[in-house]
């Protein structure tokens, strides 16, 4: 059983996988000072939830964008003896083609590994959660860079905290642009204006994308994912050619897969 574990800026996601397919995905906040001993409690009590436990785990495959949890689950995985596949530019079976590979994120280069594999390329992946990212894939599969902009919730956050008489509002599509009253409008603002910037983005990256391959625009895949995704406004966002909210956990199964050599399996240590 391998268990693959997303460490983000705001929640922990594992699941485990057998023979490549992923097993229910747990969520829990992120603590980014948690200790090992900590950290393995948590683990053990997320696995429980479906009648697993660690001692079931052949191998760990991670992305973290938390350094800190990075050691705390190479600890974990030394006091078990179990091997340990870390994501990285370094690591991945990507050619990245940026100025410095090691400046990014692990979660967006398991995406990007993951979308060529499953979904073909070139291809942009749009990543819905603290920040909101959108990747590119060129035709050879390469990830050559993308954007980077605060997440819809962390825009929502910070119009209530740095305001005097501004409310904290639920990411919810509003009934139309101009809002009839205060939350309404908050949600115009940031769930229509953020759906808006990313469609720009997107038609931008696709358009590029697409002269570098000969090909047109709507063939370059585009594929949802994040803690966001799976809600109604999410749906909405022109130009999405899959919803795939655990694409980062499906991606570390492939890493692990690749870097573990055949004789592993899809989803065996």
């Amino acid at each position: 059983m391998l268990l693959a574990i997303d460490v983000g800026n705001t929640h922990l996601r594992l699941a485990s996988a057998r023979d490549g397919a992923l097993g229910p995905v747990r969520r829990a906040a992120t603590a980014a000072a948690t200790t090992p001993d900590e950290l393995e409690l948590l683990l053990e009590g997320l696995l429980g939830l479906d009648g697993l436990r660690l001692a079931d785990a052949t191998a760990i495959a991670l992305a973290s964008t938390v350094p800190a949890a990075v050691a705390a689950v190479e600890a974990v995985a030394a006091r078990r003896m179990l091997p340990c596949c870390v994501a990285s530019a370094g690591t991945l079976p990507l050619p990245v083609r940026v100025e410095r590979p090691g400046d990014v994120g692990p979660d967006r280069l398991v995406n990007a590994y993951a979308a060529a594999h499953l979904h073909g390329t070139p291809a942009v992946v749009v990543d819905c959660g603290t920040a909101t990212t959108l990747d590119a894939v060129d035709a050879a599969g390469a990830f050559i860079g993308g954007a980077i902009a605060p997440g819809m919730v962390l825009g929502l956050e910070a119009l209530a905290a740095r305001t005097a008489r501004l409310p904290r509002v639920e990411p919810r599509l509003p009934d139309g642009p101009i809002g009839r009253d205060t939350t309404a409008a908050i949600r115009a603002g940031t769930v229509l204006g953020h759906r808006a910037m990313i469609e720009g983005l997107l038609t931008r990256m696709r358009r590029e994308l697409a002269a570098g391959a000969g090909i047109a625009p709507h063939d370059v895949r585009v594929v949802l994912t994040g803690g966001l995704a799976a809600l109604p406004w999410a749906r909405t966002v022109e130009g999405i050619d899959a919803v795939d909210p655990d694409l980062t956990l499906r991606g570390l199964v492939l890493f692990h897969r690749a870097v573990a050599g055949p004789g592993a399996g899809p989803g065996a240590g």
